[in-house]
């Protein structure tokens, strides 16, 4: 029989490694439904924080009345076999969660949503993770002596399989092959301890050793090969990549967006797009026969207003790269700018060389966006803040701090243009917060809200307070609005003028404000509320639109009408 004390202490130190594991793992199979905010990661913690207590207040109780722990190493097969379970059946009940309490709730949905998911998913086998600590220092005891000893080393283990737990997923396993591989391998440490142990009892340690093995291999050859055709978006049929990376769950898929095939990207959510682009490599969203008419090419405005037509060697500078939609425009346009993007997912900056096409022109660092730009001394004509992806808002990016960074590294006359997609129209939602505490740097903002048409705000301003009046003045003259245009067809530089003249349109148009009392500090700035609240506004609306769809119509109706 294996020797009983080392080997409890082996289970000790990977079941702590198991349960951060599991923990990390939670967040990204979490994220692409409920986003990766600090809200999420507080539920996490919080709901697995509430399963270990209890594991271990239960585990404490059984382990007294037992003589050996073969209860508890039962409990670790079981345990391992639920965790390999997670990346099939998890999802699942993720996706139905979701759409079962967007039906029924309408405040604090990402709250409920997310902690009834984790309820539901992982507290079962973390709670038995939980009794793991308890059991087993009864049965590592000799005598009372060295009671305070033992307890030491096995919570020393356990701390220490937690911080190997916490790096191999983010740095090792995740980015390597994939969330669903990594449940399944850690999942497949803590089953091989369970059928090495039983084995054990019943044979000498070495054919234990060796019988637990191939059991385990077995295992661990069906679980990868089922494994690798593991995906979140498992009802979508236009999928050409999925993948992870440290900091996103990333999906490539191809459709139709007015008549013509795009490929677009999403981060971090299902349903969401961060960015698009047309299929065919040679096209970039202002050609005629696939002008998109979205917040693309409202965010070619502000080139038009930094002047970029107008100067020697312009400079340009995208804070949230993406896979670069509007660099590439900006490259095309104003072959004679210097363009560069920060994108701080260097994932994302591979999809955007491989299937997006972004001009080798267009320099490239991995960094984060504030690091970055706090670390040049460069000064820029166009700085585009675009980092935010729906209610996923760095903070660090978001405060008055971080603007007076951006403002000080433009030019005179340099303009910065925010992009920002949350539907919220309270007196202090996110949107506010985000205008007023640019407006407090800047003195005022120009806002273009295309969200009925694109589920976009734009926001315009820069260090010259008459860089609107001129962009005016600019596109009331044919001449200079197409003069960019002269290698387009006339349909284009047609459409590009309307669309700029829609900035100027007094009711519909771009409107000024200058309003500067909700302001976020890197001391105080709660964007993870403020976008949770942008969150209950979008599903209480589709709430509404849901409940006047089906008014007064038959069940048979209702079911021809979403199907």
């Amino acid at each position: 029989m294996i020797n009983k004390k080392w080997f409890l202490y082996i289970t000790e130190f990977f079941s702590g490694m198991s349960v951060m594991a599991v923990e990390l793992g939670a967040s990204r199979l979490l994220a692409p439904y409920f986003s990766s905010s600090q809200i999420v990661w507080t539920i996490i913690i919080g709901t697995i924080m509430i399963a270990m207590a209890l594991g271990n207040v239960i585990g404490g109780k059984i382990a007294d009345k037992r003589k050996n722990p073969n209860h508890l190493y039962f409990l670790l097969a079981v345990a391992a076999i639920w965790i390999a379970l997670i990346p099939f059946v998890g999802k699942f009940v993720i996706a139905g969660v979701s759409v079962l309490f967007a039906l029924f709730i309408t405040k604090g949905y990402l709250i409920w949503a997310a902690f009834a998911s984790c309820f539901l998913v992982f507290v079962f086998p973390l709670l038995l993770l939980g009794m793991v600590t308890p059991t087993l220092c009864k049965y590592a005891m000799n005598n009372l002596a060295d009671s305070g000893k033992t307890v030491g080393k096995m919570n020393a283990l356990n701390t220490i399989g937690s911080i190997l737990g916490t790096f191999l997923p983010t740095f090792v396993t995740i980015p390597s092959v994939g969330t669903a591989l990594t449940f399944i391998i850690f999942a497949l440490i803590l089953f091989a301890i369970a059928v090495t142990y039983f084995i054990s009892i019943m044979v000498d340690k070495h054919k234990a050793i060796k019988t637990s093995l191939i059991i385990v291999l077995l295992f661990t050859f069906m679980l990868t090969i089922t494994g690798t055709k593991s995906n979140f978006a498992f009802w979508a049929t236009n999928t050409v990549y999925e993948g992870e990376s440290i900091y996103n769950y990333l999906r490539v898929t191809e459709d139709n967006y007015y008549g013509e095939d795009v490929i677009s990207l999403s981060t971090n959510v299902i349903f969401g797009v961060q960015s698009q682009k047309p299929k065919d490599k040679e096209q970039v969203f202002i050609h005629q026969d696939v002008y998109s008419d979205t917040y693309y090419e409202y965010a070619l405005a502000s080139a038009k207003m930094a002047k970029l037509d107008e100067k020697e060697k312009p400079q340009v500078l995208v804070l949230g790269l993406g896979t670069g939609t509007f660099p590439s425009q900006c490259a095309r346009l104003y072959p004679n700018a210097e363009i560069e993007g920060v994108e701080i997912d260097s994932k994302i900056v591979d999809l955007a060389r491989d299937y997006f096409y972004l001009p080798e022109s267009v320099k490239v660092s991995v960094n984060d966006g504030r690091a970055y730009i706090a670390a040049t001394e460069k000064k820029y004509d166009l700085i585009m803040v675009d980092a935010y992806q729906d209610i996923t808002i760095p903070f660090q990016m978001s405060t008055i701090e971080f603007f007076t960074i951006v403002k000080e590294h433009l030019t005179e006359d340099g303009v910065m243009i925010v992009n920002y997609c949350m539907y919220d129209e309270s007196e202090k939602s996110i949107n506010e917060y985000l205008t007023q505490t640019i407006n407090k740097v800047f003195g005022f903002s120009y806002i273009y809200s295309a969200y009925n048409e694109t589920g976009n705000h734009l926001l315009y301003t820069s260090n010259d307070v008459n860089f609107f009046e001129d962009f005016k003045t600019k596109i009331r003259d044919p001449q200079k609005i197409t003069a960019e245009f002269n290698d387009e067809s006339y349909q284009i530089r047609s459409r590009m003028a309307n669309l700029f003249r829609k900035f100027v349109d007094p009711v519909t148009g771009a409107q000024r404000f200058t309003k500067a009392e909700l302001v976020l500090t890197d001391d105080k700035a709660p964007v993870e509320l403020l976008g949770m609240g942008a969150l209950d506004a979008i599903i209480q609306s589709e709430l509404e639109y849901m409940r006047d769809s089906i008014k007064g119509k038959s069940l048979k109706e209702i079911i021809e009408e979403f199907s």
